[in-house]
C-alpha cells in the first residue's frame, strides 16, 4: 500500500523545486566563495586586518542571526513573497559588492547579502513543505535540498578559483545575478504562495476544519498577527554574539571579549525564550521544539554540522599545506567526497520508506563515525585516495542523516509554521558548525602546539609562530636555511596530521553518540511516512491555550 499524505506533485512542482535550488546553491556558496578572492580584494581595496576578517565573516554572521526572524516573517507575509524580496536584495547587493570601491562599502553590502540569504534559505525549505504533499516525493525533495546546500559550501572555492583565473575579483559576486533574475522571473508562475493571508496553494494549509478560526491556521489571525519586532531583535542579539564568540575562540583561543559575547548572547536567549512563552503567536513554537519529532532532528542536525564544519578546516589544510596541492587543485579534490553523498543520500531515503527512519539516521551517523576513524590513520605520506575515501564515507553518512532529520522535522511542523521550523533547523546547523570549528579546531591546535614544543629544533627564530599554526611554520621556514627549513616543515606537517587525527577521534565519538541518540530517542517517531501524522499527534505537548490546541489539530490532520 502506497504511503501518501496528499496529492502527488507533477512537472510544475518539480520544475519549481529546480528553480528554488538556484538561490540555495548560491547562498551556501557565498559562505566560502571569498576564500581565494581575499588576496585580490586586499590588493585592490587595502583593508586593515580587522576589516579583512569582517569582509569574510559579515555575511555568515548576518545570515545566521536573521534566519529565525526571516522564517517567522515568511510565515506571516507569505514565503513566495519573501523569496522574491530576498532574491532582489541578494541580486542588488551582489552587484554592489562586485563594484565596491572601499573596504567599508564591501563590508556593508556583505551584510546586505546576509540579509537576502536569510530571507531565501528558510523560505525555500518551507516551500518544499507546501509544494510536496506526498511523503515519498517530499523526502526526495528534501534530499535534493540538503545535497545542494552542503555541496554549495564546497563548490564556492572551486568557482572562485576558476573565475579568478580569468576575471577580476568582482566576478565572484556577479555570477549571482543570472540566477536571481531567473528566480524573479519564474517563481511567480511556478510557486504558489503559502503562509500569510494570501495563500493560494490550492491545498489547504490547515489540517482540520475550523483550525484557522483559532488563530494559528493559514489565513487565520495567527497568519495575519502583528510581527513581533522585539522578538526579532532578541533573536538577533542572542545568536550573533554567541556565534561571533565561538568563531573568535576557534580563531584566537580564549579571550575576554568573545567570552563576554557568548554570555551576553545566552542571557538574551533566555529573555527571548521567556518572551515566546508569553506571546499568543510566538516567533518560535516552543511546544513544537519540545516534541521528539522536531526537537530531535534539530539536535541531530546540530551534531552533524559540528563534525562537518569542524573537520572541513583540517581536510582543506591537509590537502594544501601537507600534500602541497595548489588552492584550486585542493578545492577540486575536496569535491570528490560528494560521490559518497550521491550514493548514500538516495539510498537512505529509500530505506526510510521501508523502516523506522531513526534506524537509518543512526546508521548514517555510524557510517560517518567510520569515515572519521579512517582519518585517524592518515599520515603525512598517506596516498591521496585513502584520505578521499575517508572523506567520502563520513560525508555520505552525515548527509544521509541530515536529509532524514530535515524531512522528519519538516513533516512534523504544521504547514503554517513551516518557515519558522525551517529557520530553527538552519540556525541549529549554523550553531553546530561554529561549535565544531571551535571545539575540534582547539583540540587539533592543542595537539599541534604540544608536538611542536617537543619536536622543534633548537635555535629556530620566531618559535612562537612556528608552534602556533602550520601556516606560521611555513612562513618562518621560507626564511630559514634549507636543512633547518626542511626539519621545521616535516615536524609541523607531522604535528598537524597528528592533531587532525585526534580531532577525528573527537568527531567520531560525537557521531557515535548521535547514532545512539537516534536509535534510543527517535525510535517510533520516524516509523514510516504514513505514520508521521499520527506520530506528530502522539508527540504533541499538553495544550496551553486555544492557539496551541489549534496548532495540534493542524498537525494531526496534515
Amino acid at each position: 500500500m502506497e504511503n501518501t499524505s496528499g496529492p502527488r506533485a507533477g512537472r510544475k512542482e518539480w520544475t519549481a523545486l529546480g528553480v528554488l535550488m538556484l538561490p540555495l546553491l548560491l547562498v551556501s556558496m557565498d559562505v566560502s566563495v571569498l576564500y581565494f578572492a581575499i588576496p585580490y580584494i586586499s590588493e585592490d581595496l587595502e583593508p586593515s586586518a580587522t576589516q579583512q576578517l569582517w569582509i569574510l565573516d559579515m555575511y555568515g554572521f548576518v545570515l545566521a542571526g536573521l534566519l529565525i526572524t526571516m522564517g517567522a516573517l515568511g510565515d506571516r507575509i507569505g514565503r513566495r513573497r519573501l523569496v522574491l524580496v530576498g532574491a532582489a536584495v541578494f541580486g542588488l547587493a551582489s552587484l554592489a559588492a562586485a563594484y565596491a570601491d572601499s573596504a567599508e562599502l564591501l563590508i556593508a553590502v556583505r551584510a546586505l547579502l546576509g540579509l537576502g540569504g536569510a530571507a531565501l534559505m528558510p523560505s525555500t525549505l518551507a516551500l518544499i513543505r507546501n509544494l510536496f504533499h506526498d511523503a515519498k516525493q517530499r523526502a526526495k525533495a528534501v534530499t535534493l535540498w540538503t545535497a545542494v546546500m552542503t555541496t554549495g559550501i564546497s563548490l564556492g572555492p572551486v568557482v572562485s578559483g576558476l573565475l579568478l583565473e580569468h576575471f577580476w575579483w568582482g566576478s565572484v559576486f556577479l555570477i549571482n545575478l543570472p540566477a536571481m533574475g531567473l528566480l524573479l522571473l519564474l517563481v511567480p508562475f511556478l510557486v504558489p504562495e503559502t503562509g500569510g493571508s494570501g495563500s493560494g496553494s490550492g491545498v489547504p494549509e490547515t489540517g482540520a476544519p475550523g483550525a484557522g478560526l483559532s488563530g494559528s491556521g493559514a489565513g487565520g489571525s495567527g497568519a495575519r498577527s502583528r510581527f513581533d519586532l522585539l522578538s526579532a531583535v532578541l533573536s538577533l542579539g542572542a545568536l550573533l554574539p554567541v556565534i561571533y564568540g565561538i568563531k573568535e575562540w576557534a580563531r584566537h583561543g580564549y579571550a575576554p571579549v568573545p567570552a563576554l559575547g557568548i554570555c551576553a548572547g545566552l542571557l538574551l536567549g533566555l529573555v527571548f525564550v521567556r518572551r515566546q512563552r508569553r506571546l499568543e503567536h510566538p516567533m518560535i513554537d516552543l511546544g513544537l521544539l519540545g516534541r521528539r519529532a522536531f526537537g530531535g532532528p534539530v539536535l541531530a542536525n546540530l551534531l552533524a554540522m559540528f563534525a562537518t564544519v569542524g573537520m572541513a578546516v583540517f581536510f582543506t589544510q591537509y590537502l594544501q599545506s601537507v600534500l602541497g596541492r595548489s588552492p584550486l587543485t585542493a578545492a577540486l579534490w575536496s569535491l570528490v567526497p560528494a560521490a559518497g553523498v550521491a550514493v548514500t543520500a538516495p539510498t537512505a531515503a529509500a530505506l526510510a520508506q521501508r523502516t523506522d527512519r531513526a534506524y537509518v539516521m543512526g546508521g548514517g551517523f555510524a557510517l560517518s563515525a567510520c569515515g572519521f576513524l579512517l582519518f585517524t590513520q592518515v599520515r603525512t605520506d598517506s596516498p591521496l585516495w585513502f584520505t578521499l575515501v575517508g572523506g567520502a564515507v563520513y560525508a555520505g553518512g552525515l548527509v544521509a542523516a541530515m536529509t532524514l532529520a530535515n524531512e522528519l522535522a519538516l513533516g512534523a511542523a504544521p504547514p503554517e509554521r513551516a518557515g519558522s521550523a525551517a529557520a530553527v533547523l538552519e540556525s541549529g546547523q549554523e550553531l553546530g558548525g561554529a561549535l565544531g570549528m571551535a571545539v575540534l579546531g582547539s583540540v587539533g591546535a592543542a595537539v599541534y602546539s604540544r608536538d611542536m614544543a617537543d619536536a622543534l629544533p633548537a635555535g629556530v627564530p620566531q618559535a612562537d609562530a612556528v608552534r602556533e599554526t602550520l601556516g606560521g611554520a611555513a612562513a618562518v621556514a621560507s626564511e630559514l636555511p634549507r636543512a633547518t627549513a626542511d626539519a621545521v616543515l616535516i615536524a609541523a606537517r607531522e604535528a598537524f596530521t597528528h592533531g587532525m587525527g585526534i580531532a577525528a577521534v573527537g568527531a567520531a565519538s560525537v557521531m557515535a553518540g548521535a547514532g545512539l541518540f537516534a536509535f534510543g530517542l527517535l525510535r517510533g517517531v520516524g516509523r514510516t511516512p504514513a505514520a508521521d501524522a499520527q506520530g506528530a499527534q502522539d508527540e504533541a505537548t499538553p495544550p496551553a491555550g486555544p492557539s496551541i490546541e489549534a496548532r495540534s489539530s493542524v498537525t494531526a490532520g496534515d
